[in-house]
């Protein structure tokens, strides 16, 4: 089995590839709304985790790893003194109401088995891989590109890891956000390391 390695070991990895490149430059407002929008979304996907979780341990320790993206994007919303739209927000909640829809839609079907859950996870992790990517054009500071490019590296290893608990399961998924080549190219290749010096 492969050793875990500690929630705070990760934080400190992921948050040191935020370094403060271009901090006394102020975003764009294109960049400003990525950052808001991937804050709320991020929190979409840890909060359909908590509400799942029962479904599979798997749920449990991505939870936790969504907490950590949100820490991240959360230090560049501090350092650029942006509004953080999940301040104040309880599970489930959301200001952006496309997020509150679709949170709604997500845990409803997750719920109709662990298979679904799992179906769900995939989904949610495809979403966030292409939002991402297409806010990453938008981006001139090298510290919210790195961020995003840890973001979509840690999404990408979710994508692989619900979708080989779909198949444990004997089920199938086909991919809904992604087209179906950049899917394949991610669910047939290995999880990968994160490089915070790059």
């Amino acid at each position: 089995m492969k050793a875990r390695i500690p929630a705070f070991v990760f934080v400190a990895t992921f948050l040191a590839a935020c370094s403060s490149q271009g901090a006394d430059v102020p975003v764009s407002a294109a960049e400003s709304e990525a950052l808001r929008f991937t804050m709320e979304e991020e929190k979409l996907a840890r909060d359909v985790y908590q509400t799942l979780e029962r479904s599979s341990p798997v749920f449990s320790n991505i939870k936790e790893s969504e907490q950590t993206h949100m820490d991240a994007v959360a230090t560049l919303l501090d350092r650029y003194a942006l509004e953080d739209p999940t301040s104040g927000q309880t599970p489930g909640k959301f200001q952006d109401a496309a997020l509150q829809q679709l949170y709604e839609d997500l845990v409803r079907e997750g719920a109709a088995s662990p298979l679904a859950a799992l179906q769900v996870g995939a989904a949610i992790e495809e979403l966030d891989i292409r939002d991402i990517e297409t806010a990453k054009a938008n981006v001139t500071h090298n510290d919210i590109a790195n961020a995003f490019d840890n973001l979509t590296r840690g999404s990408r290893n979710h994508l692989r890891t619900f979708y080989g608990k779909v198949g444990e399961l004997g089920g199938t998924y086909a991919p809904r956000y992604l087209d179906a080549q950049t899917f394949q190219s991610i669910v047939s290749s290995p999880m990968e390391t994160g490089n915070p010096n790059r």
